[in-house]
């Protein structure tokens, strides 16, 4: 996808250091201007230890910057939220693990975001954790707080396939977990998991999984493990230390889990997400869906990755360079795309999810670019295949075209 040159902007209370910043390392002024966003996404890196499938930005904490950190996010904060006029839709607090933060730090970052970063009535505020972090007390400051959404990652209940993918909990503690958060008040829970482990049957997927419903959860993510580059656990498989968990086999993993979802009473909304359907609907994790139909977030903390009006950044990816510049962070790889790489993103991230495109915009998507005519002739092919299926005015992803999601996608975009 190429990209437009971009009018960069320093505002006047981002100097770093040593001054003002370096042109490419500012967002383009439209952005600056923007009088509201839908959503906030903060970054935590700081981890117990590092999960070897992980290529999130995350490292080790010996607990000697975590004051820092907090006092830099609030400085970014308080510099950045007063621009807005509205309230937010959701926030969402990534990692890393949030969780090890301790509570006293969390009681001084939450009366912040209360005042700087509202949530609109009925809004989504969404902390991940790890089983293991997860106290009485840090969940009753979470929960008095403002917070109405935890996502534990569970990844698995085989203490052998926690083992491979280098997680240090006891699978007893999510239970325990899910219980202590439920009572200090939190509203929702999400379990994480992690299917197509290395030396993983179906069978103990299923149980993984059946063991997760026993808990209740409002949401369950269940994604299939990937090898991203860079991280131990390709590292490992190059080695030959294990054997990638077969095609079939995953496949199969991929369908019982949709099955199994279902009978327990959630609705599949995105590839690898489900939410409880109940009395008070569907239980969607809401910011997530702001990324899935390219919906305006601000990015805050290392790493963070945000988008406004069309263009797309990511904060300076090391904790070192983000804490030496305040308040605003530098920020690395401002993207704005032209209309053939909007209409791609919008194809990739709109057939993701179960309810799909409207037909007459798809077609509009497929007709950008001056190769229109191959990704018409690559749709209609696909359709034929039964990857595709019209459902009222939309087209969507049939299940088999779910299970080849990744390569009918790429083709598209």
């Amino acid at each position: 996808m190429t990209t437009s040159a971009l009018p960069l902007f320093e505002p006047s209370a981002a100097p770093g250091p040593r001054g003002a910043l370096p042109a490419d390392r500012a967002l383009p002024a439209d952005v600056i201007a923007a009088d509201g966003v839908d959503g906030a996404y903060i970054h935590v890196p700081f981890c117990r230890h590092k999960c070897h499938y992980c290529d999130f930005y995350s490292f080790v904490d010996r607990d000697d910057r975590q004051d820092a950190f907090a006092s830099r996010l609030i400085a970014e904060i308080e510099s950045v939220a007063p621009r807005w006029r509205r309230p937010l839709e959701t926030i969402f607090v990534g990692g890393g693990t949030p969780t090890l933060l301790p509570p006293r730090i969390w009681q001084s970052l939450l009366p912040v975001l209360a005042r700087r970063l509202p949530l609109a009535p009925g809004g989504e505020f969404t902390v991940e954790a790890n089983p293991e972090t997860v106290s009485a007390e840090l969940a009753e400051v979470l929960a008095d707080g403002g917070v109405t959404r935890v996502s534990l990652g569970a990844q698995s209940f085989d203490r052998r396939h926690l083992a491979t993918l280098e997680r240090r909990h006891d699978p007893a503690s999510v239970e325990r977990s899910v219980d202590v958060l439920r009572r200090a008040g939190i509203r929702e829970v999400n379990l994480d998991l992690i299917f197509g482990i290395p030396g993983q049957r179906v069978e103990e997927w299923l149980r993984d999984l059946d063991l997760a419903l026993a808990l209740r959860p409002d949401h369950v993510s269940a994604y299939g493990l990937t090898y991203e580059p860079g991280t131990a656990m390709t590292m490992r498989l190059k080695l030959g230390e294990f054997t990638p968990a077969d095609d079939e086999i995953e496949a199969a993993m991929f369908e019982a889990t949709a099955d199994r979802l279902a009978e327990a009473g959630f609705e599949r909304y995105e590839i690898s997400n489900f939410a409880r359907r109940d009395a008070l609907g569907a239980r969607r994790c809401r910011h997530n869906m702001l990324y899935w139909t390219n919906r305006d977030w601000w990015a805050f903390g290392p790493s963070a990755s945000g988008h406004v009006r069309g263009v797309r950044w990511k904060n300076v990816p090391r904790l070192g360079d983000w804490l030496a510049c305040s308040p605003w962070s530098p920020v690395i790889d401002v993207e704005r795309l032209d209309a053939r790489g909007v209409s791609g993103e919008r194809i990739m991230l709109g057939l993701r999810l179960s309810e799909g495109i409207e037909a007459i915009e798809l077609e509009g998507l497929l007709a950008v670019g001056k190769d229109a005519p191959e990704r018409r002739a690559a749709f209609a092919r696909q359709v034929a295949a039964g990857l595709f299926e019209r459902r009222g005015t939309r087209w969507a992803l049939s299940r088999r075209g779910l299970l080849l999601a990744n390569e009918v996608l790429a083709e598209l975009i």
